[in-house]
């Protein structure tokens, strides 16, 4: 299956091969896919799941919205750790297990780096909502690609 995804991506690569690196395309590909993924399933989970009504827990009371939310995310957090991992950042030597905590280490701070950019863009900076994200979106996959390519999935040299 691996070896099916490299070659299908290094079909598609072939175009921008003089503008990015194979492993720069890799992650392109592989996280537009995941997020289209988690936006597909928190559409499904809010619209025919939930049906958009609050869900009632024994101690709290979830609107439909973040429940959602929670659900796409529990499908797409492991697809994009394990597209990252075996994927784009293959040549890493760290062990899983380390990878996967540094992994969800940077979703969380991506999460509040998002929550930031966007106060400070559209409240502070009077920016147009959507303009915020897409230049939140810029800044957060810049820095979450340089993350995981020199830290959560670095390549650990051997002495």
């Amino acid at each position: 299956m691996k070896q099916l995804i490299f070659n299908i991506l290094a079909f598609f690569h072939k175009p921008f091969a003089k503008v990015m690196p194979f492993q720069t395309f890799r992650y392109i590909a592989c996280g537009g896919g995941n997020t289209l993924l988690d936006i597909f399933l928190f559409f499904i989970s809010y619209n025919f799941i939930l049906r958009q009504q609050m869900v009632h827990l024994p101690f709290i009371t979830i609107s439909p919205y973040i429940a959602a939310l929670i659900m796409a995310f529990v499908v797409s957090f492991p697809t994009g750790f394990l597209l990252n991992k075996y994927i784009v950042f293959s040549d890493s030597n760290l062990r899983g297990r380390v990878q996967l905590i540094r992994y969800f280490i940077l979703v969380g701070v991506c999460l509040l780096l998002n929550y930031v950019c966007m106060k400070l863009f559209v409240e502070y900076c009077n920016f147009y909502p959507t303009i915020a994200k897409i230049l939140t979106t810029v800044i957060v996959v810049s820095f979450s690609y340089i993350t995981q390519k020199k830290f959560t999935f670095k390549v650990k040299v051997e002495p």
